[in-house]
């Protein structure tokens, strides 16, 4: 026989750790997001800017 007391436990028990974990996913997503920008700038600020490649010339 299945007790209905647990079973809404942990149905509330699941919906609070999903909400959490979804939160905590949104969050971390975020800050990447944010750190994306810096760690483009940090990168451009170090290596040489590079130029077009040349384009090699056909012989005749």
């Amino acid at each position: 026989m299945k007790n209905p007391w647990m079973s809404m436990y942990l149905s509330a028990a699941n919906r609070i750790a999903n909400t959490a974990r979804g939160h905590a996913t949104a969050a971390v997503k975020r800050e990447a997001a944010k750190n994306t920008g810096v760690t483009q700038v940090w990168f451009d600020s170090f290596l040489p800017p590079t130029g077009k490649p040349r384009r090699s010339r056909k012989a005749k």
